[in-house]
């Protein structure tokens, strides 16, 4: 019997042990008095921008995993506990953090500096029908600014005025310094596209994707968005039958033939739109929504750009 004890008692002391370093932990990643300020982004597009510009000055703690769905990503308590113990935190808005926008709020609330980028970026409306036909109607502000690299340099340049006024104990030269040399890249970075994009033939600038995604893309580099698979711009909504048959016309008169399908979501769908059209329609996989993994194509906001840049001038061209 002494031994069942003995062993009983070590056992429930090893428990508490391992609650105690648990709830330690949890505590130490929600923030204390004794850390450095923090930043909290949601997106993973964002927190590379929030990196750039912040540099070595502060702590950035980005919620959303790589290779993530910004629309249907949600957080942990530890997460939201995060952003309740923020200095800052830097989001997206325009509805796309579907699941942590409420998070956000409840942080506001309770006195936390928050910026919402999109809503800084001069939005557009995205539109529900296919090309511009009678059930077209201007729909919500589309959230997706990050695919006009001009306004990601607005965002860019407001997110550091938001850490030089709301982040103590950083070194303002060194943040608007970092801002500066990202601008730079980014001057660069619409530049190439620019020049890459004009390969591209007057007839073959029309874009149909998974959904609406690149509207300000678009827009800032002179596309048509024939539609989307989904008419809609969260990837949490389907397209009905008539959706589909309404996409299958706009593309046949359009006479488009690829697809961008979001490299984070499934292609099923466009697959389906695929065979609505007989087979002959080519699906490119475009890093739109998400950064992957270091060295997996788009661990950053330049190399995602870039990669899709290429990917897109040689789906529309055939090269």
């Amino acid at each position: 019997m002494s031994v069942r004890v003995g062993a009983a008692r070590i056992r429930a002391a090893l428990v508490t042990l391992i609650s105690f370093f648990v709830l330690a932990a949890a505590t130490g990643c929600a923030g204390g008095d004794d850390e450095r300020p923090r930043v909290v982004v949601t997106t993973n597009i964002l927190g590379d921008i929030t990196r750039e510009i912040v540099g070595d000055e502060t702590d950035v703690s980005v919620l959303m995993k790589p290779n993530a769905d910004p629309h249907s990503f949600g957080l942990s308590a530890v997460q939201a506990a995060e952003l309740e113990n923020a200095d800052l935190i830097v989001f997206n808005g325009l509805g796309l953090e579907e699941n942590v926008l409420r998070h956000v709020e409840a942080a506001r609330e309770s006195g936390v500096a928050t910026f919402a980028a999109g809503e800084a970026a001069d939005p557009l409306t995205f539109h529900t029908g296919q090309d511009g036909g009678p059930e077209d109607e201007a729909g919500e502000p589309d959230p997706h600014f990050w695919t006009d690299p001009d306004r990601v340099r607005k965002a860019a340049s407001l997110i550091a005025d938001q850490v030089t006024e709301h982040v103590d104990a950083v070194d303002e030269k060194a943040v608007r310094a970092n801002a500066a040399r990202y601008d730079g890249q980014l001057a660069d970075l619409t530049t190439w596209m620019e020049q890459s994009f004009a390969a591209v033939p007057e007839n073959r600038r029309a874009l149909v994707t998974n959904h609406h995604v690149f509207g300000y893309l678009a827009d800032r580099f002179g596309f048509r968005v024939i539609g989307a698979v989904i008419p809609s711009g969260t990837t949490l909504a389907s397209p009905s039958s008539s959706d589909l048959r309404s996409l299958t016309r706009a593309m046949e008169r359009a006479g488009v033939r690829t697809v961008f399908a979001d490299s984070s979501q499934p292609t099923k769908l466009a697959e389906v739109l695929r065979q609505e059209m007989g087979g002959d329609v080519d699906v490119v996989s475009l890093y739109s929504e998400s950064l992957t993994e270091k060295g997996k194509g788009a661990g950053t906001y330049l190399e995602m750009m870039r990669a899709n840049t290429s990917a897109m001038a040689k789906g529309l061209t055939g090269a």
